[in-house]
């Protein structure tokens, strides 16, 4: 079995490439369109995204279910 602090490691990046997979791929097709250079553009904002993004979740995910514990009086 996992350890905690293993779970929450594999879950920032899972989610991590969740989230940054759809964002990026919506905010770039927004900005340059399908074009011949989507692509390319994507992958790379992809990756600068990710890395800034699986810390970030790491980091801020438990502060999030403690404000959310205490906004909703659950506290797991």
């Amino acid at each position: 079995m996992a350890s905690p602090q293993k779970f929450h490691l594999v879950f920032s990046l899972i989610m991590g490439a969740m989230m940054v997979f759809l964002m990026t791929f919506v905010i770039t097709a927004v900005n340059l369109g399908f074009g011949p250079h989507f692509l390319a553009a994507w992958v790379r904002v992809f990756w600068i995204a990710y890395v800034i993004a699986v810390p970030v979740i790491f980091f801020l995910a438990p502060i999030a279910r403690k404000l959310t514990g205490g906004l909703l009086g659950v506290h797991p």
